[in-house]
């Protein structure tokens, strides 16, 4: 949080937040009960009242069966939800929870569900009230992992998954404006116990963040430098296009997925790197390539090319990644799905 930076969002300032996606059919609300997601309802309703035409807004509650209270802040956010002119559902996660990894379960799991409603209402956007507070922490859980540059450029205002637009509208907004735009408004908000549990690693980091914001480190720096890897991250996305291509003219097996050796070689580390992980992402079928992989994987081609003095069709190195087989003979890298793991 940025000491100060309280003051309320007027719905003249909180239009620009909403106005790329006037033209949408219906935007689903992502609002859990907490003040982030309580001030997205009331910040998009706003907005939206001052239109003739606009989106249909559909507020979407779920509840992950995880605590008792959820019930009671789904009712919350239904009661405000009608005060605003807005539809609202509440969406449960059932069945067994996992052991371990609940974070991670849970987050997909929402947002399967999230993208179940918004089908149902024939909505191609979800809105998530994510925060520059968010971002910043999101920022730091990735150098805390030694991600790479696409990692550490954190989260988007707009980004693609399974076939539905999320959107990040407040992901420039500091949290303490939220909460007085809340408090300004007289609108109740709950508070998820497990964002101060210290179990999990999110809510550490958070603990963090005042004394990481003497040095510097504050969210709009953390926040800042993500904006700068993500520019970066795209003129690097588009160096691999331009590799892709000059690699195919190169590639006399051009229908058959894969590189020219030679032509693979001559290229820049990191240039080969996100060339592997694109070519393993299309042929596997297993889910994205870890990064830390691909990056063994580049070496062990880099040097069992470099320990071959003979051409041909030799193979010098065959490994599986990510449901994908990786060939390596004197002449091409091919990059096919594996075959079905036996089953025993």
């Amino acid at each position: 949080m940025i000491e100060n930076d309280v003051s309320p969002i007027s719905a003249t300032e909180a239009k620009p937040f909403f106005a790329d996606w006037k033209a949408a059919r219906a935007l689903v609300l992502a609002v859990s009960g907490g003040p982030d997601s309580m001030a997205l309802m009331w910040l998009a309703a706003r907005w939206r009242r001052a239109m003739t035409h606009g989106p249909d807004l559909i507020a979407v509650t779920v509840d992950h069966g995880l605590r008792r209270e959820a019930a009671g802040e789904a009712r919350n956010v239904k009661r405000l939800a009608k005060s605003l002119g807005i539809s609202h559902r509440t969406v449960r996660w059932t069945g067994k929870k996992p052991a371990t990894g609940l974070p991670a379960a849970a987050r997909a799991a929402r947002y399967a569900l999230l993208f179940r409603a918004a089908r149902s209402h024939g909505a191609s956007h979800v809105l998530t009230a994510h925060t520059l507070d968010d971002q910043a922490e999101t920022v730091l859980m990735r150098i805390s992992r030694g991600s790479g540059i696409a990692g550490l450029s954190a989260m988007a205002r707009e980004t693609m998954r399974d076939g539905f637009i999320l959107v990040r509208p407040l992901l420039h907004v500091p949290k303490s404006r939220l909460i007085a735009t809340l408090d300004k408004a007289g609108i109740g908000y709950a508070e998820d116990p497990t964002n101060r549990d210290v179990g999990f690693t999110r809510p550490r980091l958070r603990a963090l963040m005042p004394a990481l914001a003497k040095e510097g480190c504050d969210p709009r720096n953390l926040a800042r430098l993500a904006s700068r890897l993500a520019r970066a991250n795209a003129a690097l996305e588009l160096l691999v296009d331009g590799a892709e291509r000059y690699l195919a003219l190169q590639d006399r097996e051009a229908q058959r997925p894969g590189f020219s050796a030679k032509a693979f070689a001559s290229l820049s580390e990191e240039i080969k790197v996100r060339l592997l992980l694109r070519a393993i992402d299309r042929a596997g079928s297993e889910g994205p390539a870890e990064l830390g992989k691909v990056e063994a994987l580049l070496s062990a081609l880099d040097g069992a090319a470099a320990g071959d003095g003979v051409s041909g069709r030799r193979v010098l190195l065959k490994r599986t990644l990510a449901g994908a087989v990786v060939t390596l003979t004197a002449e091409r890298i091919s990059v096919e799905r594996a075959p079905p793991r036996r089953t025993r």
